[in-house]
């Protein structure tokens, strides 16, 4: 008699491991996008710090915060818009349909809606404030 496994046994296996693969990969994919909207938050918190430092040498806020501030690698760089009594910024990245914002003052960056607090939101429901 021949050892081995049957074709009836050998499908019952794959079709184990393929309902093992369809559980394991959507949650993969979730951590994916809480780690890029982790690194955008953190870019937000880093430019928060780098344009309040430049508040205080220079009494004004910058759209170029330089060479002193960059982004995590597949961010892009946050598009800065100086208000009346402060700024925003918005960041999105291209691993992400989510965009990110925070502002310094009164008028607040939608999904940002605590001062100096990055909030992520859908990008397809906001608008950016002018």
């Amino acid at each position: 008699m021949r050892s081995g496994f049957t074709i009836v046994e050998l499908l019952i296996v794959m079709v184990i491991i393929g309902l093992l693969a369809a559980i394991a990969i959507p949650k993969f994919a979730n951590t994916k996008e809480r780690a890029t909207l982790t690194a955008m938050k953190s870019d937000l918190r880093n430019l928060v710090t780098v344009e309040e430092g430049h508040f205080v040498e220079n009494l004004s806020y910058t759209t170029d915060p330089g060479s002193a501030y960059s982004v995590t690698s597949g961010n892009k760089m946050p598009t800065i818009t100086i208000t009346p009594d402060g700024w925003s910024a918005v960041i999105t990245s291209w691993n992400s349909a989510q965009v990110c914002a925070v502002y310094m003052g009164s008028t607040a960056a939608p999904p940002a809606v605590k001062e100096g607090s990055p909030a992520c939101g859908d990008g397809a429901a906001i608008t950016t404030a002018p």
